[in-house]
């Protein structure tokens, strides 16, 4: 599966930059997180019904649209040496999925 791939990625300065000097900045950047959450769910979605091994599994919780901004903050706070600046906005996600919704093995 490829988290990070296709359309150029956004990445966490330019999310940053956008949410700072855009006048709906923050409501721009929260739709973009959403986007990107949704892309990603549904790309592991797809794997799953092609047979491939699953990158994270929601089995039943709650994983709403609504949940993208913390999901993606929360990532950032608890590995912040683990991320760079230029580094895209959907490498941050794709971890923070993997590590809310761990599959069992």
């Amino acid at each position: 599966m490829a988290f990070v791939g296709g359309a150029q990625a956004m990445s966490i300065r330019e999310l940053r930059t956008l949410e700072a000097n855009e006048k709906d900045g923050k409501a721009y950047a929260n739709y973009y997180l959403v986007g990107v959450m949704e892309g990603l769910r549904e790309a592991n979605d797809a794997d799953q019904r092609a047979g491939l091994k699953p990158h994270f599994c929601v089995n039943g919780r709650k994983l709403e649209p609504a949940m993208a901004r913390s999901l993606y903050q929360t990532e950032l706070t608890r590995n912040p040496d683990s991320y760079e600046a230029d580094m895209p906005v959907q490498l941050v996600l794709a971890a923070a999925l993997r590590n809310s919704y761990r599959c069992s093995p």
